[in-house]
């Protein structure tokens, strides 16, 4: 009695729950497939990153003497979907059942559940154990909340797991260190991020990308991804070491042309499995006891990985798939084409942040929420839109982590669920966190005028849009008394200009002023 167990481009891991239960003669099935890559319009590098650390990890599961059925995208057989692979492959062998660890996605488990409900051998589903928490832990978790926030859950999770606790006390003294987390970068050496040469299997799956998804937003000239576990420890110690130290104090900074800072970059190799949060977050807090990093800094990275990617995880599965369906502003504007192409916009802080996303499938988490996620929730765009862009363009973006983050924490899409206000802010926010607006040809400092950033005006008329809703806010009060002691010519301007904005935006693609001159840089 042989069985196969199916291995998803994001379960790499030889720690993983399917693999763990099966006997030496079981084989497994791994498959590059059209559907998959193409649902969204993936990254380039996206799509490369997971195919060549789907090959590499392929190869280790055989030389430890598993047997691994391997599809590649162009092998003539391929039937280009990942259920009729299964179909395929059990017609070929006749397994005697099949077993898989849960998706990291509603979509493919619901096809998973549908798949065992209509064959006649069996489809076992396991939960995925690489996370901190299960589904019944967070369950528990939200059990008679109304408002289910991250520092509660974030503060039992320290408790639990122990980390960076002195005994039933959080190290340090406090739990949250963010409000020093907040420095403005003024300049200085920053550690270029770590990079590996291209062996032949990437190169060959780069070349694959280049042919079959050449219309594919993104360019793979820039890589800086790990795409073995080798290559994601070797991230992680240099992380540590070289830009740990410094990544509380920086954490929210944006520079012009420096596109990763001190972030760790380990997103995508924790993601994929290539390393487990916990081992990354011992590391890290080894660092603060051994004192080679301050308490800030380690706190503030171990709760992005222990308080926001296990939160956000726990209210994607408790909610879906309703909670996708969500638009509690009633948001509809069509997202700008300019989120495709950055040469399309004159705002320097756009121009930056989808320049970065295009060229390296990566914008830190400040770019992500209030670069490109205020502007599209201040202007008022589509949800389906913005939670399709950011699930294609970023290489660590997989449903159960971008849907949150987006549609709940930047559009406040969600009727308050994850946040407690929304994270609306005029440009004067991005002029305290960073060199943008200095080369920018808006005025930062302008609100109604011709050359006023576009962040200003549509700030206040986002306020004005939605005062009714936000009115019964306690965390909204002051601002709404800033906007209600606006004049009333003034604010009418204000409106004026959004809306000519919008109207200039959707007629040509582009936010420039017809009398511009120049070609936009």
């Amino acid at each position: 009695m042989t069985r196969c167990c199916l291995i998803l481009g994001d379960q790499l891991s030889t720690d993983l729950s399917a693999l763990q239960i099966l006997e030496p003669q079981d084989a497994v099935l791994m498959a590059e497939v059209w559907s998959e890559a193409t649902y969204v319009n993936h990254h380039k590098q996206k799509i490369a990153l997971i195919f060549s650390a789907m090959r590499h990890f392929r190869d280790v599961l055989r030389r430890s003497g598993r047997t691994v059925h391997y599809v590649a995208l162009d092998d003539t057989d391929n039937t280009q979907d990942l259920i009729t692979e299964i179909e395929r492959t059990q017609h070929a062998h006749q397994f005697s059942g099949w077993v898989v660890t849960e998706p990291g996605e509603w979509r493919l488990k619901a096809a998973l559940e549908a798949l065992r409900a209509r064959v006649s051998f069996p489809v076992e589903v396991l939960e995925d154990s690489r996370f901190f928490a299960s589904h019944e832990r967070f369950a528990a978790f939200l059990s008679g909340r109304k408002q289910p926030r991250m520092e509660h859950f974030y503060r039992a999770m320290r408790k639990e797991t122990g980390l960076l606790m002195d005994g039933s006390e959080p190290a340090g003294g406090q739990w949250n260190f963010d409000h020093d987390n907040r420095k403005k970068f003024s300049g200085g050496a920053l550690p270029a991020p770590l990079t590996w040469p291209n062996d032949l299997i990437t190169s060959e799956v780069k070349s694959l990308v280049e042919l079959r998804f050449a219309d594919h937003f993104g360019s793979l000239d820039h890589w800086f991804w790990p795409v073995t576990r080798d290559q994601a420890l070797q991230a992680l110690e240099y992380f540590i070491s070289e830009r740990l130290p410094l990544f509380g104090d920086f954490q929210d900074a944006l520079v012009a042309e420096q596109d990763t800072l001190f972030h760790s970059l380990l997103s995508t190799s924790m993601h994929l499995g290539l390393l487990s949060p916990l081992e990354v977050c011992v590391a890290a807090e080894k660092a603060y006891r051994e004192g080679q990093a301050p308490i800030n800094a380690v706190e503030g990275f171990i709760r992005q990985i222990l308080g926001w990617r296990e939160y956000v995880r726990g209210l994607y599965w408790a909610y879906m798939p309703e909670y996708k369906k969500r638009n509690g502003l009633n948001a509809d504007w069509p997202l700008p084409a300019f989120y495709w192409d950055e040469k399309l916009t004159d705002m320097r802080c756009l121009k930056e942040a989808v320049r970065n996303t295009r060229e390296h499938a990566y914008a830190h988490h400040i770019q992500r929420l209030m670069v490109t996620g205020n502007f599209a929730l201040i202007s008022g765009c589509r949800v389906s839109d913005v939670t399709e862009w950011y699930l294609a363009v970023y290489a660590d973006a997989f449903e159960w982590v971008e849907l949150p983050n987006t549609l709940g924490m930047a559009l406040f899409a969600d009727d308050g669920l994850m946040g407690s206000k929304p994270y609306c802010a005029s440009g004067k926010y991005i002029d305290r966190m960073s060199n943008y607006c200095k080369g920018c040809v808006y005025s930062v400092k302008s609100v109604d005028t011709a050359d006023a950033c576009p962040m200003n005006y549509l700030y206040w008329d986002f306020l004005a849009t939605h005062r009714d809703v936000f009115s019964n806010n306690p965390r909204m009060a002051m601002v709404l008394k800033n906007l209600d002691r606006m004049d009333a010519e003034k604010l009418t301007r204000v409106r004026q200009l959004a809306e000519a904005f919008k109207a200039r935006v959707e007629a040509t693609g582009s936010d420039r002023q017809p009398d511009t001159q120049g070609p936009l840089l």
